[in-house]
């Protein structure tokens, strides 16, 4: 194995664990980080990924055991949501940072989004933790957790196992360097954010009064052919006769 210096930045601190366990240190820090465990998952695979690029691990195996540890880790996960629910992790969750108020705010999170967070869930720190959990807990069908996770896991260890292989230790100085500008950034995010709301907002109120123009001109309609086959419209009694 490589000496810890080659690798720079935040990927020195998973450099150890690398070293001495190789791809069981992947399967492990993946599996637990996966069922609620704050564990840096994704550091070392980005880190195995670089090793392997350097020809000291099999980019493939990296791959493969990555996606089974993550699959596995938050089916772990959903059934510790089946079992124990809400009272088990309001209990221990204290202990792995998982406080009751961070708990209610990703399972509102995810229960809006529905099935497509649990695909996107990977590339979000903090549901990449609590996904499987907050699945099990809101009683989301297995197979279709277990569909939706699989995908989510296969375009997350994907994504970064192939940038990481390709980029190696690069991938550092272009994270570094990207966080330098991140003050110019998060303002564009935030405007090119507020103006697809804004566009969008404009589209449905569009389309809602272009629906209601055309009910009440199909209701104009009705009322002129009624009108033309003679049938005379309902009058109001207003009182007795004279």
């Amino acid at each position: 194995m490589p000496p810890h210096d080659e690798l720079p930045g935040f990927l020195a601190g998973v450099a150890p664990l690398l070293d001495k366990y190789s791809y069981f240190a992947v399967a492990a820090v993946i599996g637990v980080e996966s069922f609620g465990v704050p564990a840096p998952g994704q550091t070392i695979m980005v880190a195995a990924a670089i090793y392997a690029g350097a020809g000291r691990l099999n980019v493939f195996v990296v791959g493969i055991i990555a996606f089974v540890a993550a699959v596995l880790g938050d089916n772990i996960g959903y059934w510790i949501g089946v079992r124990g629910g809400r009272r088990l992790v309001h209990r221990w969750g204290k202990y792995v940072f998982i406080t009751p108020a961070r708990l209610e705010r990703a399972e509102k999170f995810f229960v809006r989004r529905g099935n497509r967070i649990v695909v996107v869930a990977r590339f979000i720190d903090g549901l990449r933790q609590l996904n499987g959990v907050i699945a099990g807990i809101t009683a989301m069908p297995w197979r279709t957790f277990l569909l939706y996770n699989a995908i989510g896991a296969f375009l997350w260890v994907g994504w970064w196992v192939t940038v990481s292989y390709f980029l190696g230790t690069r991938l550092v100085e272009i994270i570094e360097h990207a966080h330098r500008y991140r003050w110019f950034a998060i303002p564009l995010v935030i405007l090119a954010i507020g103006t697809y709301a804004f566009f969008h907002i404009r589209h449905i109120r569009r389309r809602r009064a272009r629906e209601a123009a055309e009910q009440i001109e199909a209701a104009q309609i009705e009322a002129a052919d009624d009108e033309d086959a003679g049938v005379e419209p309902t009058a109001s009694v207003s009182g007795p006769p004279a």
